[in-house]
C-alpha cells in the first residue's frame, strides 16, 4: 500500500510552529517513501472558528515549502476537504455504530451530567466520568426503552451519541515513535462521538476521514497520544484497519523545562507562529517567523532537528537532503528544546550562502528598501551579508551609508582623532580631487595607501580615524567597499566636514 500522510490543523487561530514541524515531518516521510501529502481542515468546533484562520495555514504551509499533493486549497478524490462540508456523512458512521451496539443516544443535560460529576467527586471517585459504570445512572438508550428513545427524538429532544467503552479489555498498539503502548479500557469514558448539533467530535471525524482517505501514517503531536487508545478501539469497533501511529515529541520552553506557549515566545522575544497573525477580533498583532527575517530554509531545517537527527554531524540540509535522510525511527521520544539561538544561527549560515542578487530581491520584496539603484544595493548586501543574523539588519546596521554623520564615537575621536590622522586624511582628500578613474574600492585603497605614505605616516595606524571620518563608528564593515558604495564625492564631503567637525589637534 502507498503511504498516504495527513496533515489536519483546526482554523482555531494562527498555525503554531509545532504544527509547521508535525506538517513537515509529515511531508518528509511522503516524500521520502513516494506517498502522498494530504490537507484536511478540521473545523467541526464551530464555536472556535476564526475567520482567515484557514488561508493563515495554506499560506504558512506555502512558504514553508510543503507542496499539498491532494486536500484543501487542491482538491482530490476525496473532495471535500473541510470537515463541516462533510457534517451529513458523519451521521451515518454514527449509527452504523449504535446499530451494532458500539454507541448509544444520550438525552442528559448539562445539568444533570454536572451533578453526576460533583455525587462521583464528593464519593471521592478516582475520576468524574461519563463512563461503563456512570452511563447506567443517566438518560440514554441503555437505561430507556427503546420506545422512550424514538419518543424523544421524535420530540426534537437534544442528544449526542456517545461510544459504548467495553470496560473489560486491554489496548494494545504499536507506535513508531514510543514503541508497545498499552492502556486498559476501563480508564476511558463513553466519548461524545456526535454532537447535539449534528457535528462530528474530533474523535468521530478523524477515524472516519483517515479511513476514507486512505490515511496509512498518522504522524501528530504527543498531546493527541492520550487519545489514541480510543482511536484504536474505533477501528476495531468499525472493523478498519488502523494506519500506524508516530506520536510527536512536544517542543518545549528554551530551558527545557514545560511545554512551549506564547508566553515563553513572548517573554524571551521570538515568534511563535510561522507568518504574522493579526487577531479579527481584537487587532492585535502576533510575530511570524517570516516577518522577522528568518529564511525559509532556516525554518525547515530547524524544525527538523527538533526532534529528530540524521545521525551524521551534517547540519545544513536542504529539503532534498531532508527528505533523503528523513526517518521515523530517528524521532526522539524526549521533548525538544526550542534552542531560538539555533535558530539565528541557521539564519546566518543560509544568509551567508545567498547570493548578493538573491538578498537584494528579498529586501526588494520587503518593500524596505532604500532608494538606490539595484548596483548599489547589490554592493551593500555583499558588504553586509556576513555580518548580520537577518535579511532587515542589512540596511538597519548600515544607516551610515545613507545618512551623513551628525555624531562621532567619542572614545574614538579621543584615542585615534589626532594630527597624523587629520594630515594622512587631508592628503587624502587632495588626491580624491584630482583621480579621475573608476572609484572602486580597489581604488580607493591605492589612493589612501600612496596618500599616507607620500605625508609619512603608515596607514595602519590611522585607519581607524579615517573609518570614523567616513562613518561616524570606529568599527563596520570593509571600509573601503563602504567608501566605493558612498563613491567619490560623498567621500570627499564627509571627510572634509570631519576635519572641520573634531577637535584640530
Amino acid at each position: 500500500m502507498s503511504v498516504r500522510v495527513r496533515f489536519a490543523p483546526s482554523p482555531t487561530g494562527p498555525l503554531h510552529i509545532g504544527g509547521v514541524r508535525t506538517a513537515l515531518y509529515n511531508y518528509l516521510f511522503a516524500r521520502k517513501n513516494g506517498g502522498k501529502m494530504l490537507l484536511r481542515i478540521e473545523d467541526t468546533d464551530q464555536n472556535r472558528y476564526v475567520p482567515g484562520a484557514e488561508n493563515y495555514i495554506l499560506e504558512a504551509l506555502k512558504w514553508v515549502g510543503i507542496e499539498i499533493d491532494e486536500g484543501q486549497g487542491v482538491g482530490g478524490p476525496h473532495a471535500p476537504y473541510r470537515q463541516s462540508e462533510r457534517k451529513d456523512m458523519y451521521r451515518t458512521y454514527a449509527e452504523q455504530l449504535i446499530a451494532a451496539g458500539k454507541a448509544y443516544y444520550a438525552f442528559d443535560t448539562a445539568e444533570e451530567i454536572e451533578a453526576m460529576r460533583k455525587r462521583l467527586e464528593e464519593a471521592g471517585a478516582d475520576a468524574a466520568q461519563y463512563n461503563a459504570i456512570t452511563r447506567l445512572q443517566m438518560t440514554n438508550s441503555l437505561t430507556l426503552s427503546a420506545e422512550e428513545v424514538q419518543q424523544r427524538i421524535a420530540n426534537g429532544d437534544p442528544y449526542v451519541v456517545r461510544i459504548k467503552i467495553d470496560p473489560k479489555q486491554d489496548i494494545r498498539f504499536k507506535d513508531i515513535v514510543r514503541e508497545w503502548v498499552a492502556v486498559h479500557a476501563s480508564t476511558l469514558d463513553d466519548k461524545v462521538l456526535l454532537k447535539s448539533d449534528g457535528m462530528p467530535t474530533y474523535h468521530l471525524a478523524n477515524i472516519v476521514d483517515d479511513h476514507l482517505m486512505g490515511i496509512t501514517h498518522v504522524i501528530r503531536g504527543e498531546e493527541w497520544l492520550p487519545s489514541a487508545p480510543l482511536h484504536v478501539l474505533m477501528y476495531q469497533y468499525f472493523g478498519w484497519a488502523a494506519p500506524q501511529f508516530a506520536h510527536l515529541p512536544l517542543l518545549l520552553k528554551p530551558e527545557g523545562n514545560g511545554k512551549l506557549s506564547k508566553r515563553d515566545a513572548d517573554l524571551g522575544g521570538f515568534p511563535i507562529f510561522p507568518l504574522q497573525w493579526q487577531d479579527p477580533t481584537t487587532e492585535t498583532i502576533a510575530r511570524g517567523f517570516r516577518e522577522d527575517g528568518y529564511l525559509q530554509e532556516t525554518i525547515v531545517n530547524f524544525l527538523a532537528f527538533l526532534g529528530w537527527n540524521p545521525g551524521t554531524e551534517q547540519e545544513l540540509f536542504t529539503m532534498d537532503e531532508l527528505i533523503e535522510a528523513f526517518s521515523l525511527e530517528r524521532i526522539h521520544k524526549a521533548g525538544a528544546r526550542f534552542d531560538i539561538t539555533k535558530a539565528k544561527w541557521f539564519n546566518q549560515q543560509y544568509l551567508k550562502g545567498k547570493s548578493d542578487k538573491e538578498l537584494a530581491a528579498i529586501l526588494e520584496a520587503s518593500h524596505n528598501a532604500p532608494a538606490v539603484s539595484h548596483d548599489t544595493l547589490l554592493k551593500v548586501c555583499h558588504l553586509m551579508k556576513e555580518r548580520v543574523t537577518f535579511p532587515q539588519e542589512i540596511l538597519s546596521e548600515t544607516a551610515f551609508l545613507f545618512e551623513t554623520p551628525t555624531e562621532y564615537e567619542e572614545a574614538i575621536v579621543a584615542s585615534k582623532w589626532n594630527a597624523d590622522a587629520i594630515k594622512a586624511i587631508t592628503a587624502y582628500v587632495e588626491d580624491l580631487k584630482i583621480y579621475e578613474g573608476d572609484f572602486l574600492a580597489d581604488s580607493a585603497k591605492a589612493i589612501w595607501a600612496a596618500a599616507a605614505e607620500r605625508v609619512g605616516i603608515k596607514m595602519g595606524k590611522v585607519m581607524q580615524a579615517l573609518r570614523l571620518a567616513v562613518t561616524g563608528a570606529g568599527h563596520g564593515p570593509d571600509l573601503m567597499l563602504t567608501m566605493e558604495i558612498l563613491g567619490k564625492d560623498e567621500v570627499i564631503s564627509r571627510l572634509e566636514k570631519a576635519i572641520s567637525t573634531l577637535p584640530q589637534v
